[in-house]
């Protein structure tokens, strides 16, 4: 079964091959996303504060009925958060808000705040924020630390100061969105990337050429989707509350040959719809 596999991080620890994303499930019913998902077989859930539902992943996976080690738990620290003293009272605050004693991964959420998403120079800042996450990892508040949106010469304005290099780069990666050059940088680094949005926040469901593929394997266009990434070497981390929908997105075991692979590679996707109001989707 796919939620029995895992990866493991460049600091040996074991992450599920397969996440939960919880992002736009509202606090109030996030608690019950989570304790469904676990119910099923997920042993990853990933949130952020920015999300605003930490307090209800926490509740959730308190109240799973599993021990808390069997659970990798992700959050992210805010974009804006681009100094020392912040970052370490914003570690704090979701440690507390969440309810755990440790997070099992915590990420930069972005490498610019989101009104300045790919715009200014944050370097500085996020030199900063990595530094408290190095900080909390080394005092054992967190099992693993990475980044999230970050390109290339982000990562490498890490790298060149850093004790710990990032565990993670969660990156918008689906059909139609492959960024081939940071995959491999990423790889070349010992970084996994985690794949957000791998059904394009829905808006794959409508292009007609995955739909006929995803036909061809007998398999539901989200099943092929999420497939694919997990072909590149990264980790999805779709997002729903629906527990059959967690089913099925979970139900992943065939095989997209290579010819196909090649296919999907030239699949061109840009068309977001209502959603390219949202930076990660608006092409800056």
């Amino acid at each position: 079964m796919m939620l029995n596999e895992t990866y493991t991080l460049s600091n040996d620890v074991t992450i599920p091959r397969i996440g939960l994303g919880t992002w736009f499930i509202k606090d109030d019913v996030v608690a019950q996303a989570v304790r469904d998902a676990v119910a099923i077989g997920y042993r990853n859930i990933d949130t952020a504060q920015a999300y605003g539902n930490e307090r209800g992943v926490g509740e959730g996976v308190r109240t799973a009925g599993v021990p808390r080690e069997d659970l990798f738990v992700s959050t992210k620290l805010a974009a804006e958060v681009k100094s020392y003293d912040e970052a370490v009272a914003s570690i704090d605050a979701s440690l507390e808000t969440m309810g755990l004693d440790y997070v099992d991964l915590m990420l930069i959420h972005s490498p610019q705040p989101w009104d300045d998403f790919r715009g200014g120079d944050y370097a500085d800042g996020n030199r900063e924020a990595w530094r408290a996450l190095e900080d909390a990892y080394e005092a054992g508040k967190l099992r693993s630390i990475g980044v999230s949106n970050f390109e290339q010469k982000d990562l490498e304005n890490l790298l060149e100061g850093s004790t710990v290099t990032p565990h993670v780069n969660q990156l918008l990666v689906h059909v139609g969105n492959t960024p081939f050059d940071l995959l491999d940088f990423c790889e070349s680094n010992g970084i996994l990337v985690e794949a957000y949005s791998p059904i394009a926040h829905g808006e794959i469901l409508k292009d007609p050429d995955v739909v006929a593929m995803a036909e061809k394997y007998g398999v539901t266009v989200p099943q092929l989707c999420i497939r694919y990434t997990l072909q590149l070497g990264t980790l999805p981390v779709p997002k729903t509350a629906n527990p059959d929908h967690m089913r099925s997105n979970a139900d992943v075991d065939f095989e997209i040959s290579d010819e196909d692979m090649d296919t999907l590679f030239r699949v061109q996707f840009t068309d977001y719809g209502k959603s390219a109001v949202f930076p990660v989707y608006s092409g800056a």
